[in-house]
């Protein structure tokens, strides 16, 4: 029987707002009884050649058994889905589980008017997640020959798909298990959708400013004449019912008497009118807003859920939003200018992107730009990011070739897997910068409605390095990188050659550099540059010349003091004359330069009369997607030496090898997943399940991870008889949680070689132990002595899985030696995780010792981050120890909880963040 939508029963997490392939939104959801009447009136509107494609045959309507029939479902052995805009049905997907219960046969049909978004892929991606999820492994469809849309839907999936003519059908058939092909396809598609929808948003044939205003300097009058003044290509339309004339145009009482269709409209309406507007702009077409307006934020829970239901509604009727809170956002390609934002003037031209969740911060990097004569492609500013975020922008910037370098400043992650997946791709093309706070993921800024992290300290930070992203503090440090990146090839490599007309100040940049561990290969220091233009810059060209063409030089580092009778502007267009004809990068200090005239935090290029605001070299029009050809210059050696450093570790990133993501050798997913089924049956809300050791040790087994086994027991004699089955010699061990490993308050006794032995060791451990209360022990067989190690894994409210390594002890308990990496995991990865901790040398032959078999637990390892991966029930997953060898590596203890996950964000099926 079929379940509505307020049924305990109804899979409300299946509901999903979906990106269509141009960019439009959507929404996903089961279908309920209540939608008979909109399924009888998507059907009426269907051409004869759909109805006939999709039933092989003609009907009319449908009848009432019908209706009843394709809209009630248990949501089990019978699945529907369907994508509605507003209150209309534009796409209906479903499964019928066939004899065969791990079978199902599915069916779509897609509204005619709405064919070529994409809805027939999103569906099948949504319907293979849901029968997955119910144990069905395989799909089968019939489809008429002459339905090749629907046979190009099957074929594209990515899935290996068989097939075969009977009867005049083609009969279809595929595994749903995901493959590496079927993940790449739904990335791409959700890559090209979302920076679709993002470029409509930044690049609109039409503007309306909704709440502008006659009143200088209030938001509605700046953001209107900003559009304006800022060379907006397109018609721009005033919306005010009390106003009939603004900035020199007719103002509209609403958006519905615009005459012409609108398709980005930026809302500068009070709080409380917000969500009239947002309908309006819905019931009138409008592709997207931009919510200017604040007050969501102030307003605590009711502001929170005013700003869920705006999205909500925004992404119903095909909206996406920007904001509230938004400071606006910018276009500065000559084809769109737009600058729909609180910024005074359009900036200069250039690759950066930018993106801000901070009106305040925007404003910050705003004027940093300037100030550095940074040009700009693009920037965003998202509010309180209900909607549009920096995962949308970072899909935009990707396909952007007038950006070559972006810059986000995150107060919240919404989506930290997805993130992940994104910047580790974007940066293989296009540094990726991001500063962030220290308590980021650990507290919320208002009006943000995200999840808190629990996992521990450094994983976020670790899952930046893994990504590529370069990581900063600030957003100053967010523009000492920019500048250099935009302007600068990459390094080869991280050797310096440093020079300075100070010899203390040349050796305190050269320290710097080795702090950040860059290698200074060449010091030059007390270059006289006192004499004059003509005997001082023909020498520091030929020096700094002389310096860069040497292969074993990839960088250069110049600061340098005022010199008589040299303007500052001068010194810095050898420089950049030197560095460009090297094609290396070359960063300036100019310390000691007090007129603001001549400040040198910014870039200096050719022909500049002084280094602030200045101008690219050649044409302007190329520093969009290419270098700035223009020289970083930074008023401390301090901030020059520590970007160019950031720069270097990335450029040491990008020609990395990557590794590959591989599946370890027998393993069995489905196997692990019936047993996690069968335990969690019963468990509810937010409690978790510790499984007994047999069940941790099956669950382990089915990824190929043997635990070492051991046996309680509370007499001794049953301590002897398990040492005899398990084999001598044995360790002692109690397990309380206290004083588990730790030899040195007694809890390990080890090397015992008989049954006197035991029976001794029994007795003194109990005595010792009896100040703790009744102890619980245990014996197991002894392995070979070598290093003890910890493995964890959880699944972090925010970032999902989290895979920790550490060596067992005082290392990770009182040390928090730890290194961490988000699954998957490449071959890389896991190398990288394994040497990650500050102890890790004890691993590789410390102080003469053997090495252990590092690939045994990079293996162990692999295991542990695809488990986890793939089983987000568990909660906890923790080996500790695992004793390690030169030759041998064994898991003596393994800790499993599991419990009924919050459903991720980042799955198996396409879906915007909720």
């Amino acid at each position: 029987m079929a379940q509505e939508a307020d049924s305990p029963d109804y899979p409300d997490y299946w509901e999903a707002d979906v990106v269509l392939r141009d960019g439009g939104t959507a929404h996903l959801r089961p279908i309920v009884p209540a939608d008979a009447e909109a399924l009888q009136a998507f059907h009426v509107g269907q051409s004869e050649s759909s109805i006939y494609l999709r039933f092989f045959t003609f009907k009319a309507k449908l009848s009432a058994r019908e209706l009843a029939r394709f809209t009630n479902v248990d949501y089990m052995n019978r699945v529907a889905f369907v994508i509605t805009i507003g209150d209309e049905i534009i796409g209906i997907g479903r499964y019928d589980r066939l004899d065969n219960p791990a079978e199902a046969e599915v069916a779509f049909n897609i509204s005619d008017v709405h064919q070529g978004r994409g809805l027939g892929s999103i569906l099948l991606e949504h319907l293979a997640a849901a029968a997955r999820e119910n144990r069905i492994s395989k799909f089968s469809a019939e489809v008429l020959p002459e339905n090749r849309k629907m046979i190009t839907v099957f074929n594209d999936a990515g899935y290996e798909v068989r097939r075969h003519f009977d009867d005049g059908v083609v009969a279809l058939e595929f595994d749903l298990d995901p493959t590496e092909r079927s993940r790449a396809v739904m990335a791409s598609r959700e890559h090209r959708a979302e920076a679709k929808s993002v470029a409509a948003l930044l690049a609109p044939r039409s503007v309306a400013v909704i709440g502008a205003s006659r009143d200088w300097g209030s938001v509605g009058y700046s953001l209107l004449e900003n559009i304006i003044e800022g060379g907006f290509t397109g018609p721009v339309y005033a919306i005010n019912p009390q106003a009939f004339e603004l900035n020199g145009m007719i103002s509209y009482g609403t958006i519905a008497e615009v005459p012409e269709p609108v398709e980005l409209a930026v809302v500068a309406v009070p709080y409380d009118e917000v969500s009239k507007v947002a309908r309006e702009c819905a019931a009138a077409g409008v592709k997207g807003i931009l919510v200017a307006s604040d007050g969501f934020s102030q307003a605590g829970a009711e502001g929170l859920q005013r700003q869920r239901e705006l999205v909500r509604q925004a992404r119903a009727h095909g909206m996406r939003v920007i904001g509230p809170g938004s400071l606006g956002l910018l276009n500065t390609d000559p084809a769109v200018s737009l600058n729909a934002s609180m910024a005074p003037a359009m900036p200069r031209r250039g690759p950066l992107g930018l993106f801000s969740q901070s009106a305040a911060i925007g404003v910050l990097l705003y004027t940093a730009a300037s100030r550095r004569g940074l040009g700009l492609s693009s920037m965003v500013s998202g509010g309180n990011r209900a909607d549009v975020s920096g995962n949308d922008v970072m899909q935009y910037w990707e396909d952007d070739a007038a950006t070559k370098a972006v810059g986000l400043y995150l107060e919240s992650i919404g989506n930290p897997r997805k993130f992940s997946r994104i910047a580790r791709r974007l940066s293989l093309s296009k540094p990726v910068i991001v500063a962030k706070s220290d308590v980021m993921g650990l507290q919320l800024p208002p009006g943000h409605a995200v999840r808190t992290t629990q996992a521990p300290v450094g994983a976020l930070d670790a899952m930046f390095r893994q990504s590529g992203v370069i990581r900063v503090e600030t957003n100053e440090e967010l523009m000492d990188v920019a500048q250099i990146l935009v302007s600068q090839p990459l390094p080869a490599g991280a050797n310096l050659a440093v020079f300075s007309n100070s010899l203390a100040l040349g050796n305190v940049v050269a320290d710097a550099a080795k702090a950040h561990q860059l290698d200074v290969v060449r010091l030059e220091t007390g270059m006289d540059l006192n004499t004059g233009q003509s005997k001082a810059l023909p020498v520091l060209r030929q020096r700094v010349r002389h310096a860069l063409s040497a292969p074993e030089v990839h960088a250069a580092v110049v600061t340098l003091l005022p010199a008589t009778g040299i303007p500052t502007p001068v010194l810095a267009e050898v420089l950049r004359e030197c560095a460009e004809e090297a094609g290396k990068p070359l960063v300036a200090s100019f310390t000691g330069v007090l007129d603001l005239a001549e400040r040198t935090d910014g870039l200096l290029a050719a022909g500049d009369e002084s280094l602030a605001g200045s101008t690219p070299a050649a044409d302007p029009e190329s520093a969009a997607g290419g270098l700035q050809r223009a020289l970083p210059c930074f008023a401390s050696p301090g901030s020059a030496v520590n970007a160019l450093a950031a720069v270097v570790r990335y450029a040491e990133w990008k020609a990395r090898d990557k590794g590959e993501y591989t599946e370890s050798t027998g393993c069995d997913p489905a196997a692990s997943q019936q047993q996690i089924d069968a335990l969690l049956a019963g468990v509810t809300g937010t409690d978790l399940l510790t499984p007994t050791r047999a069940q941790a040790a099956g669950l382990l087994g089915c990824y190929g991870i043997t635990v070492q086994e051991s046996a309680a027991f509370t007499s001794d004699d049953e301590a002897v008889a398990a040492a005899e089955r398990l084999g001598w010699p044995v360790a002692l061990k109690t397990t309380d949680a206290r004083l588990r490993q730790r030899l040195d308050l007694g809890g390990v006794r080890l090397n015992i070689t008989d049954a006197a032995t035991l029976r001794a060791n029994i007795a003194h451990m109990r005595a010792s132990l009896a100040q703790f209360g009744d102890i619980p022990l245990e014996v197991q067989s002894m392995v070979p002595a070598g290093q003890a190690c910890t493995i964890r894994a959880i699944e972090d409210p925010l970032l999902g899985p989290v895979v920790s390594f550490g060596l067992a002890g005082d290392a990770v308990n009182l040390l928090g030696d730890w290194s961490h990496r988000i699954p998957p995991l490449t071959t890389v990865d896991v190398a990288d995780l394994v040497r990650g901790p500050r102890a890790a040398s004890k691993l590789f032959g410390y102080q003469g010792l053997p090495a252990v078999d590092v690939p045994a637990l990079e293996d162990l390892i692999a295991r542990v981050a695809q488990l986890k991966d793939e089983h987000p029930e568990v909660a906890l997953l923790e080996l500790n120890p695992v004793q390690l060898s030169n030759h041998s590596l064994a898991v003596l203890n393994a800790e499993i909880r599991l419990g009924n996950h919050a459903h991720r964000t980042d799955s198996a099926r396409r879906a915007m963040r909720d």
